[in-house]
């Protein structure tokens, strides 16, 4: 089918700026709309993108008939009541990550998704990545062995001031939903469902995680180590180890190019290295998943379903727990 998406921007940020170039660079894809709180700041980012249509209002774009799927860009407490807002006007969402504040508003997007026969996506971009996508086939190959093994980190320095989104609790701020959302999800890409989590965190004065390192278990036997942090530039690597070797994604792994194989068979070790050029800024690869599944009539994908975005979130929670982090949405 050669059906063109006609995509909604609910959101005007650094994050919708930059899905909003990569629909630019996407086939088959129209930016036809775009919503922020007030017209001002829609109509100008609709003449920096050559959008027609701006709305003053996040309802006036849910209620849009010339848009197919919204893709949210509001800060992670708002995903919520956005999500729901555009699935009840009839449109079909990808929702940046994290996908809500906690598993019970995830069960509330998907189940009226699931209800309205719409499509639901968590914007995982880095699942979609070609140098992610080649480690999967190359991991699924058995080429490295079963694997069994997952680690993976991700931090920054970041020298903003308590008030920050990063820092503030009520607009969702710390490092586990920031950055630790992408070990575990590529632990969980990689190894299958997780089945427990055991953490421990740095936490700031403003009661978020500044760092936070957690391991899991997964069903199947695995086991990974994960980490974030907004106090340290860390590597940023992925690395999935099996009973022959092993596969790493180097620095800033979300968004890398490239990707070593290693081969250990007693003495001898082999490695080659694979370069895999990401198109643009990285997300039209996500937004081309979206479009390929509307256009079949899907209402989720399969390398990243519900079921999988259920049980990130609950895991999520589970951290919290442990680490003494709550939300206002929590209550």
């Amino acid at each position: 089918m050669t059906q063109v998406i006609r995509w909604g921007i609910l959101g005007t940020g650094k994050i919708a700026k930059a899905f909003a170039t990569a629909l630019q660079e996407t086939p088959g894809a129209k930016l036809a709309a775009v919503a922020s709180r007030s017209v001002d700041s829609a109509t100008s980012f609709g003449a920096e993108y050559g959008v027609e249509r701006c709305h003053g209002s996040y309802q006036a774009l849910a209620d849009d008939p010339e848009v197919d799927v919204i893709y949210i860009g509001t800060p992670h407490p708002m995903h919520h009541e956005n999500a729901l807002m555009c699935l009840h006007g009839g449109k079909g969402v990808l929702v940046e990550k994290s996908f809500t504040m906690n598993r019970r508003q995830a069960e509330d997007i998907i189940n009226l998704a699931r209800q309205k026969k719409l499509f639901v996506m968590e914007a995982m971009w880095t699942r979609f990545m070609p140098a992610v996508v080649e480690a999967k086939r190359i991991v699924d190959s058995g080429e490295i062995g079963v694997p069994a093994n997952v680690s993976a980190d991700f931090g920054f320095t970041s020298d903003a001031g308590p008030e920050h989104r990063l820092f503030a609790p009520e607009l969702g701020g710390g490092a586990l939903l920031d950055l630790g959302i992408y070990p575990l999800s590529m632990a969980s890409f990689f190894l299958g469902p997780v089945t427990g989590a055991r953490a421990q965190a740095e936490m700031t004065a403003t009661g978020v995680d500044m760092q936070t390192a957690f391991t899991l278990t997964h069903q199947g036997g695995g086991v990974s180590s994960c980490a974030c942090s907004l106090r340290s530039r860390t590597p940023t690597e992925l690395t999935i180890s099996g009973t022959k070797g092993f596969v790493r994604l180097h620095d800033r792994f979300h968004n890398t190019e490239t990707i070593t194989v290693t081969l250990v068979d007693g003495a001898s070790r082999s490695e080659r290295t694979i370069n895999l050029p990401r198109s643009g800024n990285g997300y039209t690869h996500e937004a081309q998943e979206v479009g390929r599944c509307i256009r079949a009539g899907l209402i989720e994908s399969p390398v990243m379903p519900h079921e999988e975005t259920l049980s990130i979130m609950g895991t999520l929670d589970g951290i919290r727990a442990q680490i003494g982090l709550k939300y206002p949405a929590d209550a």
